[in-house]
């Protein structure tokens, strides 16, 4: 249940806390409580005369709801601001393979408009022999790419082992499709204060991948952004999985999270990966997770999916222009051009 009171009702929540804090968990957010488990009539007489409204249709995810939280969740970090009006970039290799590469590509990410540098230092492969990633030693080159050219690193985090090293180097942790449900870990990462990219797992549904996020926020840890990467539906012949751009107003309307495409794993081939990030962000999308390498033939993991430094640029230049498109156009201009 979500209480909404009046603005500045500090005793009616203090009241609130005290009546049901020791059995039900309860969030705050500005004047809206929401207390698990209870119903209207559990209510006093006073609680209920100070609400202005009660809500008792809520959805699990409570914390990520946009009825608990109408306003858009704007994430912030040295280099970048996520969520809201601003359009993010991000962008990369799949791997760190070396630290020259790795700031070559933070050269090409950068010059593209890209904030936020990716790659792979711990890598989950379907098949044990394939590269795992260079470990630590990746971090500390991803870190210092990112460093020499004023960027952000997004980096995958696997297990909760891993938490406090890797969060010595990153300053988004990304929660990887195959680990969207691994809850010990989105508990971890709930307890730092570092921000989550959290992608949609290959077969999740839409509440599913809500209720992962809301392990992430039960920590107290809300600087969450949604990723869709593609899902696993009856025809992967042609592109690695089927890209779900509805998923993005869907999202919005339901959350106050940031919404993030992942072209990339969506296509899986290069010749796809441009129109279905252009997609995603005629879509809505917040910004755009790429990977890009400057060999892919020889790259060390998923090189048929990552864009050359040329096919990059295209991406970038049109990804903008559509976001400005649907930025800055009046509505009235926009009827009128129907």
């Amino acid at each position: 249940m979500i209480i909404v009171l009046n603005r500045n009702d500090q005793n009616t929540i203090d009241e609130l806390q005290e009546h049901f804090g020791n059995n039900h968990d309860i969030f705050v957010h500005h004047n809206r409580v929401a207390v698990q488990g209870i119903t209207r009539d559990d209510l006093s007489d006073s609680e209920k005369s100070a609400a202005v409204e009660i809500i008792e249709d809520v959805p699990a995810a409570v914390q990520g709801s946009r009825v608990f939280h109408p306003e858009d969740t704007i994430i912030r970090t040295k280099h970048s601001m996520i969520g809201g009006d601003n359009f993010t970039m991000m962008a990369g290799p799949c791997s760190v393979e070396s630290e020259e590469h790795i700031t070559r590509m933070a050269a090409v990410a950068k010059a593209n408009g890209a904030t936020v540098l990716r790659g792979g230092a711990f890598k989950p492969r379907t098949s044990p022999y394939s590269f795992q990633g260079l470990g630590e030693e990746g971090l500390r080159f991803l870190r210092r790419a990112a460093d020499q050219y004023n960027m952000d690193v997004v980096t995958e985090v696997m297990d909760d082992e891993h938490v406090e090293m890797v969060g010595k180097y990153t300053d988004i942790f990304q929660i990887g499709a195959r680990n969207m449900q691994n809850f010990s870990l989105l508990k971890a990462v709930g307890r730092t204060n570092i921000p989550v990219m959290l992608k949609r797992g290959m077969s999740a549904t839409v509440d599913d991948v809500l209720n992962a996020s809301e392990y992430i926020a039960a920590g107290g840890n809300h600087n969450i952004m949604i990723a869709e990467r593609g899902i696993r539906t009856f025809d992967n012949k042609y592109t690695r999985n089927t890209m779900d751009a509805g998923v993005v107003p869907v999202l919005q309307k339901l959350t106050h999270y940031p919404v993030i495409i992942d072209p990339s794993h969506a296509a899986g081939h290069t010749e796809f990966v441009t129109p279905l990030g252009l997609a995603g962000v005629a879509a809505g999308a917040s910004g755009l997770v790429v990977e890009i390498h400057d060999d892919p033939a020889h790259a060390l993991s998923d090189g048929p999916q990552a864009l050359l430094p040329e096919q990059f640029k295209e991406l970038s230049d049109k990804a903008f222009a559509i976001r400005d498109l649907l930025t800055e156009m009046p509505a009235e201009q926009a009827e009128a051009g129907r």
